[in-house]
């Protein structure tokens, strides 16, 4: 399967990750042409350069508003977005960002990679500020510039067919930046929540080198490797750089290749019994475990004593996320116990997204091999779901023709 392995060495945002994906190969015209279907063309101006950071060359890319005037310069450790929204005031909701991009005529991988990476700020900013997430005003995120960068990184991951990403150890910066709520420690406080779980240090300079973007780009999409994987074959490698000139090259540099999916981890199943919960609270239990890196939740019925109905919860997880999960069994549910159970081993078939085109549009399919052949096709239930709603027509007529058309290819 396609992968991407993020060196970020001098940290990441959403304009390094796209100007490395440029180097990669993803054409410049079609990122354009894709971010027209977002409707706000008449909002911003999409520039990309080439430049030189210490010697290294790297891709720049910026988006200047068109509606907004210049502002005045401010002195803080985050002058490309900054200075703009102190003027622009352009503060967003969630359902204000969902509205955009459901709207839009970009495909269903795409909006659903951009939905998740902004549904993990919302979920960071809410804990920082104690609202609930479809709550929390977005400031800088919630600008134009950060709605480009998002939805133009799902563009760039589903344009190159990745299906990992891998991320090492993450450099933050240190001193403090100006945000919308004033200064802030870097990190700022909703990176710092969105790098739990990953490895993180500060080297170079007291700037903010990952910003908000850059580490939900990493919490939504990424998996830590302190190197890279032993079964990854680089094939490519792009640079991104940053707006800041420092001693170390301010670029993000992205290894692009091949991962046999034959992944070592030490995997672990957390159980317990539960028999005193309302089940309404399953649904928002499951979509947490998820997102805080579970593999995979699910619960059994079973009888506890005195002859209760109970639900046995299981949740599949790596070593590196136990913690979280654990911590989130513990605060959603009224559980007093975690079962801890090694997974000796577990197989898994490589993994592949190929699209194919029906009648009634564009489907992505995920083909599994094992044993160099293929043993599963499988049609993306989202691109299935969206044309079946565009075009009034059945799901299993449009799954079954993206299922036969996909079969034909590969046969």
């Amino acid at each position: 399967m396609k992968a991407l392995y993020l060196d970020c060495a001098s940290g990441i945002s959403g304009n390094m990750f796209l100007g490395a994906c440029l180097q990669l190969g993803v054409p410049e015209k079609y990122l354009r042409q894709e971010l027209e279907k977002l409707n706000l063309a008449k909002e911003y101006q999409l520039e990309i350069s080439d430049v030189s950071k210490n010697g290294i060359g790297a891709a720049y890319v910026d988006v200047k508003l068109l509606k907004e005037f210049e502002p005045e310069k401010i002195e803080t450790t985050n002058i490309r977005r900054l200075p703009r929204l102190l003027h622009h005031h352009e503060h967003r909701t969630m359902a204000d960002i969902r509205k955009i991009i459901d709207s839009s005529n970009l495909s269903a991988a795409v909006k659903n990679k951009s939905l998740a990476i902004f549904s993990v700020i919302a979920q960071a900013e809410g804990k920082v500020h104690e609202k609930p997430a479809d709550e929390v005003n977005f400031h800088e995120v919630g600008a134009i510039d950060s709605i480009v960068d998002i939805v133009g990184c799902a563009i760039c991951v589903d344009y190159l067919e990745v299906e990992k990403i891998f991320v090492g150890r993450v450099n933050t910066g240190s001193g403090f930046v100006k945000c919308a709520h004033g200064l802030m420690p870097v990190p700022a406080p909703a990176t710092a929540e969105l790098l739990q779980g990953f490895k993180t240090y500060s080297y170079g300079a007291e700037k903010e080198l990952t910003t908000p973007t850059g580490a939900a780009i990493i919490n939504a999409l990424a998996t830590f490797s302190a190197d890279l994987p032993e079964d990854f074959t680089s094939e490519k490698i792009g640079y991104g750089a940053g707006t800041l000139d420092l001693p170390i090259p301010n670029v993000l540099r992205i290894y692009f290749g091949e991962c046999s999916g034959r992944i070592e981890r030490r995997l672990v199943k957390l159980e317990t019994n539960i028999d005193d919960m309302n089940p309404q609270i399953y649904g928002y239990l499951y979509d947490k475990l998820f997102d805080a890196g579970a593999l995979d939740v699910w619960t059994q019925n079973i009888y506890m004593k005195k002859n209760r109905p109970a639900q046995m919860l299981t949740v599949l997880v790596d070593t590196e996320h136990l913690e979280n999960c654990a911590k989130i069994i513990f605060e959603e549910t009224t559980t007093l116990g975690i079962r801890i159970i090694a997974v000796e081993k577990r197989i898994e078939a490589t993994r592949k997204m190929a699209k194919v085109e029906t009648s009634y549009g564009e489907v992505q399919c995920k083909v599994s091999a094992y044993g160099g052949k293929i043993v599963s096709i499988m049609p993306e239930y989202e691109d299935c779901r969206r044309l079946a709603e565009k075009n009034n027509v059945p799901f299993k007529i449009i799954w079954q023709e993206a299922l036969t058309k996909q079969q034909a290819r590969l046969s």
